[in-house]
């Protein structure tokens, strides 16, 4: 064990090394989310030659208000993968925080009560995930997988599996909030900037954000180094789902209804969209940046096959596909780093 602790470390070492010896130039090229929004630019160009209605205003509207969703679920995402775990859990907490707005608003209480239920209930799901995963040691993919169905099960207890669609007296407000438009520009798109604005400063230049980062790398050595780790875990389990509550706010609005199947799956476009974008699935690699442009990519890809005529069935394998290699590249980057 101290062999492969070492060898870590080594690797963790040159790895540094070769970043600091890289000019600005060979670091940008090194970055797997520099090279997805390429693809992202290319996508978009090709699109906007072959047909006559992805360039169109309201298409792009639509492109980027339905991608902000998803981002906005892939930023809790990336700081979860980041500290080494998973949460498959993401989904059906949307759906939560959504149907619990939905049913305050519908007994007439305002737009501001509801949103903080919705966000009080995504948080506490986020902590009891946390805990049984800081403190009881249970593997994130088990707690998440079993959250996924009781967040879900919850929600149709609340609303009796039913759809609610009347908001009461603010339901033009969160319309606005979820489905308008600011400056030309989609509200969820708004929120989406703001809160990768937020996540990113605070994963670069806060205490928090660099013990996030030394846990996903070697925990082990986070403990040594007197990080207090539950904690984190609890805190960063809390960020997932608190991202996919205001997700779910903002979803409620933009599509006027609510129902038990909102949400649906939404965890493999999310983390797809962290995987494509560079975050390690081992844990301490990842980029707000590179989570939003595999989100975005993600969404053209979707938007194309339906402009194009394409059956979008072939969606998954297209998504499917990407993870695959964008895993492989990350594999064969590190041998090549291992190498040096």
């Amino acid at each position: 064990m101290p062999e492969t602790t070492n060898t870590t470390a080594a690797a963790g070492i040159d790895g540094a090394i070769a970043r600091e010896t890289h000019s600005p130039l060979g670091r940008l090229l090194s970055q797997q989310a520099f090279w997805v929004f390429v693809a992202a630019v290319i996508a978009c160009v090709s699109l906007a030659l072959a047909t006559d209605t992805f360039a169109t205003s309201q298409n792009l509207f639509n492109v980027t208000r339905n991608f902000a969703f998803v981002a906005i679920v892939a930023l809790g995402m990336t700081v979860v993968i980041i500290s080494g775990g998973i949460d498959l859990s993401v989904g059906s907490v949307l759906c939560l925080s959504a149907m619990v707005l939905a049913i305050t608003m519908n007994a007439g209480y305002p737009l501001a009560v509801g949103a903080a239920l919705a966000l009080a209930a995504s948080l506490l799901v986020g902590f009891v995930n946390g805990v049984l995963i800081a403190y009881l040691r249970i593997p994130p993919f088990v707690v998440t997988l079993g959250m996924l169905s009781i967040a879900r099960s919850a929600a149709m207890v609340l609303s009796n599996n039913k759809m609610i669609f009347q908001f009461g007296p603010d339901e033009k407000l969160l319309f606005f909030l979820g489905g308008g438009a600011s400056f030309g520009i989609a509200n969820p798109v708004i929120a989406l900037f703001v809160l990768a604005v937020v996540t990113g400063l605070i994963l670069k230049w806060t205490r928090w954000g660099t013990h996030v980062f030394a846990i996903g790398a070697n925990e082990r050595a986070a403990v040594l180094t007197g990080i207090a780790v539950t904690r984190v875990k609890i805190s960063v389990y809390m960020f997932s789902a608190l991202m996919a509550g205001i997700a779910g706010v903002l979803e409620a609005g933009w599509l006027g209804g609510v129902t038990t199947n909102l949400g649906q799956s939404m965890e493999l476009s999310v983390i797809a969209a962290t995987v494509i974008g560079g975050a390690n699935l081992l844990g301490g690699a990842g980029t707000v940046f590179g989570s939003v442009v595999g989100a975005a990519l993600i969404e053209v890809i979707r938007n194309s096959l339906i402009l194009l005529g394409i059956s979008t069935f072939w969606q998954g394998a297209f998504v499917g596909s990407f993870i695959v290699l964008a895993v492989a590249f990350d594999r064969i980057r590190a041998y090549r780093e291992s190498d040096h």
